[in-house]
């Protein structure tokens, strides 16, 4: 009789009745999935950027080889996947360059790869593209472009 008087009172001061058993667990199963969603896309969103830069960064490393006086012949893109493959190794696959519509003044490099995915079979891909000028020796006093005529 205790027993019973007890439960009865527990169940009026907590508002809980034998109905509604499972709702934390339910709860969990709810929001567990999405709470680690939510990591996972933060973590392959962070994946992606440092690819971003690894690209970035070999088409720099790139153009700063093509644009010297005297390149050597595919130096740049030999250059440009060196240092794609050895500066963060595992965050930019199969990367690729290549130097495209360059003209005598400039130097244009692309660095492509792709991202490492933490979703089996999606593909993320990166495009990294520098334009840098071409290095060149002008005498002193000389002037591009100019007639040779001085302004005042």
């Amino acid at each position: 009789m205790l027993r019973s008087r007890c439960r009865s009172a527990h169940r009026a001061s907590t508002g809980r009745t034998g109905g509604d058993r499972g709702a934390l667990t339910l709860s969990y199963l709810l929001v567990m999935p999405l709470f680690l969603l939510g990591i996972l896309v933060i973590v392959q969103a962070s994946v992606w950027y440092m690819a971003r830069e690894t690209a970035l960064a070999a088409a720099r490393q790139g153009a700063d080889v093509a644009r010297m006086a005297h390149p050597p012949p595919g130096g740049a893109v030999h250059a440009a996947v060196s240092f794609a493959r050895s500066a963060a190794p595992g965050f930019l696959l199969a990367p690729s360059a290549f130097v495209a519509s360059s003209s005598a003044t400039t130097i244009r490099i692309t660095v492509t790869g792709r991202v490492p995915s933490l979703v089996p079979g999606m593909v993320i891909r990166v495009s990294e593209v520098v334009t840098a000028p071409v290095e060149r020796f002008v005498a002193v006093g000389a002037r591009h472009g100019s007639t040779g005529a001085r302004h005042a």
